[in-house]
């Protein structure tokens, strides 16, 4: 059973950081492309950013430039750097695979990220 576990949330004011990590249970991390979604409030859960299992990273256009993806295989952890944060990115912040997403399986408690003054 895959299971992610996310944590590095807290309040933020604007324009500062923070940096989110999913630890994962698997054995077999490193073949899998990792995601970070979010949920803000009354909205659907939308993708953030994404790595492959290449280290090939894609992102939302609301992030760019801001939000960096990472992973590190030997700690089966994949990593979120957050920069310049906007009161738009408070949202519950979730890592899982595309397909966990596809199939609404392995979601974690996500982390809860709140930029305000």
């Amino acid at each position: 059973q895959v299971q992610f576990v996310e944590s590095g949330g807290g309040l933020v004011q604007p324009g500062g950081s923070l940096r989110l990590s999913c630890a994962a249970s698997t054995n077999i991390f490193r073949d899998y492309t990792m995601a970070w979604y979010r949920q803000a409030p009354g909205k659907q859960r939308e993708l953030v950013a994404r790595i492959t299992s290449l280290y090939s990273s894609t992102y939302a256009d609301s992030v760019k430039g801001r939000f960096f993806i990472s992973r590190d295989n030997a700690k089966k952890t994949a990593y979120l750097q957050m920069n310049s944060l906007k009161p738009e990115d408070t949202a519950v912040y979730y890592c899982n695979t595309p397909l966990g997403f596809t199939m609404n399986q392995y979601w974690g408690q996500g982390t809860q990220v709140t930029v305000s003054s």
